[in-house]
């Protein structure tokens, strides 16, 4: 059936122009398909769009939509009676940009393939991706797919940490461990990525003559739903498949959590990472690439390393460095505001070799080290849970005290193997 609607021709072109690869002859044929006719200015149209979205990420329908409308060439013929004589019914291709064509992701075209390599039903892989936000609207916490708990930063200020319930964290781990986890981290990032901690982020900055420190104001929060989307259409999922794994992966926190609280209740209601899922870690790394990348080269000119842990940015260097320190600070941040980050500058820290350098709790004035009052400290604590109990020195009222205990003993090993050895020594002495 022929169909003129002039609305219906345009969105007939753009999805032929989105169906497969992104070459002249392809968009050519893939037009005069859908039209049924040669037009002789299907071609020079299939170059211009070529030319407009080749290399970039794999845009939206509504982008191509807009590109036919503003094109010159297009609007001088879709006046004309152009009638659509075959609408293309098969789902998109993988289009991997560049080097993910490389990295073996998994093959989703569609939502129905989507569907089956989670394991559910069209209408659950909704419910759960939720893009319209019903869930969110939705008064009944029964209705939502996160837990929220709200914590005091040291530094004042409040931390929503947003935990996935059951369901929805299986899903999240089973897309970071089929198709996160796939993508290679920067070598600059530290965090969340095997193989590498918070000694391989600090080891590059140990004995330099200075260290500076910055970090990252709401990092996770920083990322928005439209960021992550665009991820995933750079990884080649269609436009469909790439807003679904965006809504299992993003979330927008409902207002009645925040109570009378206004601090930070317009940044967290719209859609963003939530710290507290599986996947944002692994997402924030890989969105966070192209920071990496600006950074590591903006460091070198300077004479500096650069490592990065989550939202902790560390340089260091020996003379040159540190004749530069200052006016370099006021480059990092301008660059992670151009990347879509802010860079709080009440924790900017300038360390030379005269005074305790510290990156993520541990000292890199000669080598990595732990802070030998916080080892004594530790160790005390341990000593006197053998001698009196865990409930005696619980004195802030820690939840779960043994796994805490067990969580710092686990720090030390990982810096200190035979320090964290003689502890762990005594707390399997420690009974109850």
């Amino acid at each position: 059936m022929k169909i003129s609607f002039p609305a219906a021709v345009v969105s007939a072109v753009a999805r032929s122009l989105m169906a497969g690869e992104p070459t002249v002859e392809g968009a050519h044929v893939r037009m005069m398909r859908t039209l049924g006719r040669p037009y002789r200015w299907l071609l020079p149209l299939a170059g211009r769009y070529v030319r407009a979205f080749a290399g970039r990420t794999r845009p939206r329908l509504r982008e191509v939509v807009q590109f036919l409308l503003n094109d010159r060439g297009f609007r001088r013929v879709r006046q004309r009676q152009l009638a659509v004589e075959h609408w293309l019914t098969e789902p998109q291709r993988m289009l991997p940009c560049g080097p993910a064509a490389e990295w073996g992701l998994p093959v989703v075209e569609c939502e129905a393939d989507l569907a089956g390599w989670l394991g559910l039903h069209l209408s659950e892989l909704e419910w759960f991706s939720d893009r319209k936000g019903l869930c969110r609207k939705h008064g009944s916490e029964k209705l939502q797919h996160y837990h929220y708990r709200m914590e005091e930063k040291r530094s004042g200020g409040i931390r929503l940490v947003e935990c996935p319930k059951r369901e929805l964290k299986e899903l999240q781990r089973w897309i970071l461990g089929s198709l996160l986890d796939r993508i290679p981290a920067h070598a600059a990032a530290h965090g969340f990525v095997k193989g590498r901690s918070i000694v391989s982020f600090a080891a590059p900055h140990a004995g330099k003559a200075v260290l500076l420190r910055m970090d990252m104001e709401n990092f996770f929060p920083s990322f928005p739903a439209a960021r992550v989307a665009a991820l995933f259409r750079t990884l080649g999922y269609p436009e469909v498949v790439a807003e679904h794994l965006m809504g299992l992966c993003t979330n927008a926190v409902p207002r009645g959590v925040w109570g009378t609280r206004v601090e930070g209740r317009m940044l967290y209601s719209r859609r963003h990472l939530p710290q507290g899922a599986p996947t944002s870690p692994a997402l924030a790394n890989a969105m966070a690439y192209r920071l990496d990348c600006r950074l590591t080269g903006l460091a070198r000119t300077a004479g500096a390393v650069y490592t990065r842990y989550a939202d902790d940015l560390a340089f260091s260097g020996g003379e040159e460095f540190r004749r530069v320190v200052d006016r370099f600070g006021i480059h990092v941040a301008a660059v992670a505001l151009e990347e879509g980050f802010a860079v709080n500058h009440r924790k900017t820290r300038v360390m030379g070799q005269g005074m305790r350098q510290a990156l993520a709790g541990v000292v890199v004035n000669q080598g990595v080290s732990i802070r030998r009052d916080e080892l004594e400290k530790l160790e005390a604590i341990l000593t006197n849970c053998v001698r009196t109990g865990l409930a005696a020195q619980n004195r802030e009222g820690v939840a779960d005290f043994r796994a805490h205990l067990e969580g710092r003993i686990g720090f030390v090993e990982m810096v200190h193997r035979e320090k964290g050895r003689r502890l762990r020594a005594i707390f399997e002495k420690i009974r109850g």
